[in-house]
């Protein structure tokens, strides 16, 4: 099995909308870091298991989208919790629709809140 990893990072503001969310309340900021991760057992007639610009690309489109947002108000929130880990999701839709899967068998997103703290969302492709 191959695999490709490609990051990016970029602050993005939120607040939780749980039951007794204490200071995760408030709107506060994160430096997220995003990563994606492509697996599958087989390279193209280039040898590649994917264009990693092309990652590069989807990842520019997904800080584009994100940065310096206020989460709870982007439309793939709306009705949602922004936790990371519905992040994790909301970003697995959108380069799973962007990306050539031909090569792919999964695709698995990370996002790191800090340094401590990540979630990720893995699917097959």
């Amino acid at each position: 099995m191959y695999t490709v990893s490609v990051m990016a990072d970029f602050v993005a503001q939120h607040y939780l909308t749980v039951p007794d969310p204490g200071p995760e309340g408030e709107v506060h900021s994160h430096h997220y870091e995003a990563e994606l991760t492509l697996s599958g057992p087989e390279l193209d007639e280039y040898d590649y298991l994917v264009d990693i610009e092309a990652v590069e690309g989807v990842l520019a489109e997904i800080r584009a989208r994100y940065e310096d947002e206020l989460l709870n108000e982007r439309p793939k929130f709306e009705g949602h919790n922004p936790s990371v880990e519905h992040f994790a999701r909301v970003v697995w839709g959108l380069a799973a629709d962007e990306l050539d899967t031909d090569h792919l068998s999964t695709l698995t997103v990370t996002i790191w809140e800090d340094d401590d703290a990540w979630a990720a969302y893995e699917e097959s492709v």
